[in-house]
């Protein structure tokens, strides 16, 4: 409709307001950084190892493995919170946050009726998870985006405060 278009232009504006593609940037930036280091370290320890110097190697490798895990958790998080930050900001915009709650109900329904075989790096192109229903548990950790009843719960929230009630 109209107003879920409406809805969701808003969304994608508000992630240029508050410049979300910069953040996202940095924190991949970081997040490749860290596994770099990371990866460097590993290499220095299998072709320079064997030193009696080494205090704790179990510890080292260690965060050779989850610093890298920790980094990309850290960079999905920052992403589920720009979503959230960009849903408030289209509330605001529109001053109908439920346009874009409905859009988000009725692009999910598709997501989940209608799979895609979508690469999981582009995932975050997308306003909502086009991997819908897939992995579950600590794989939360890793998406893009908020799971999508969140987001259509906030949103709902943010039009009862709005309206007063």
């Amino acid at each position: 409709s109209q107003s879920e278009l409406e809805g969701v232009t808003a969304h994608e504006l508000a992630h240029i307001k508050h410049r979300h593609m910069l953040v996202g940037t940095i924190a991949a930036t970081m997040a490749g950084a860290v596994g770099i280091l990371a990866s460097i370290a590993r290499w220095g320890a299998i072709l320079g190892g064997g030193r009696d110097n080494d205090r704790n190697p179990i510890a080292f490798f260690a965060a050779m493995i989850f610093a890298p895990i920790g980094a990309a958790i850290i960079q999905m998080a920052i992403s589920r919170q720009n979503e959230f930050q960009a849903d408030r900001t289209a509330g605001e915009i529109t001053g109908q946050p439920v346009h874009l709650a409905d859009a988000l109900r009725s692009l999910e329904h598709s997501a989940r009726r209608l799979p895609m075989d979508v690469n999981p790096a582009a995932a975050q192109l997308a306003i909502v998870n086009p991997l819908a229903g897939r992995g579950g548990g600590l794989m939360g950790l890793f998406r893009t985006h908020p799971p999508t009843e969140e987001r259509i719960a906030r949103l709902e929230a943010q039009a009862r405060g709005a309206l007063g009630g």
